[in-house]
């Protein structure tokens, strides 16, 4: 099968070393453009996704989710003849093939932006108490930014080269899903929400997110985004 060369696909990873070569190495069969942000981890990530076709980017130190996705949209972005951008979670719950579909679907023309819903397909292997906080997020966030969104923090998406030039991430970690629905509204350009598959093995739910890790996101929004940015945080720009 032809590998797609007009989209590029970004990997935020950090202590992933055990699956990180196996979704690489999946991912890189249907893409021929896959970055892999190593952010500073301590676990041999990033030998071991050096040693597949992607290119790997490195952080020095930790900075968080939102800062390795941030890092490998302005390292795509330097790439003439990208027109899409793939965002791809580093623990394996995620399909190829609906990374596949999504472009497909930005391809068509009609919406620059395409996300991920575990709640328009089959959603019976979320556990519980995650579906429950998920959907809660979701309803405040859409009550908050003017979207109409069932999944609002998964990590599989898909951006035109438009929206991606006309945003910047500034939450380093996990808040930046939220920060994304945030800008998506703001953009005004046209989304959709397409049913994906995520699969929950007991290697990604110990990789998951924390119930008071969704407590300093909530709070990370509130003073973001309706105390004045008091808690907006920069990090250097980078050069390739």
């Amino acid at each position: 099968m032809e590998r797609n060369q007009d989209t590029f696909v970004i990997v935020p990873a950090y202590n992933e070393a055990g699956v990180i070569t196996e979704v690489l190495t999946s991912l890189c069969a249907r893409f021929a453009h896959v970055v892999c942000v190593d952010d500073g981890s301590t676990d041999g990530t990033a030998d071991a996704a050096s040693a597949t076709e992607a290119v790997v980017v490195r952080h020095p130190f930790n900075l968080g989710a939102g800062a390795a996705t941030q890092t490998g949209f302005e390292y795509a972005l330097h790439h003439p003849g990208i027109e899409y951008f793939v965002t791809f979670d580093a623990d394996g719950q995620h399909k190829v093939a609906d990374a596949q579909r999504m472009v497909e679907e930005l391809r068509k023309g009609t919406v620059d932006i395409v996300l991920g819903s575990r709640f328009l397909g089959d959603s019976s292997t979320i556990p519980p108490v995650k579906r429950s906080l998920l959907r809660m997020a979701t309803k405040f966030e859409n009550f908050t930014t003017g979207t109409q969104l069932t999944d609002a923090h998964i990590g599989l998406r898909a951006f035109s080269r438009r929206f991606i030039e006309s945003i910047e991430i500034t939450m380093p970690d996990f808040a930046h899903a939220s920060e994304l629905a945030i800008l998506i509204g703001r953009s005004g350009m046209p989304y959709v929400e397409i049913p994906v598959t995520v699969e929950y093995t007991d290697y990604s739910r110990a990789k998951g997110q924390s119930m008071w890790n969704s407590i300093n996101i909530i709070f990370d929004l509130f003073f973001n985004y309706f105390l004045g940015g008091k808690r907006n945080r920069k990090w250097p720009s980078r050069s390739f």
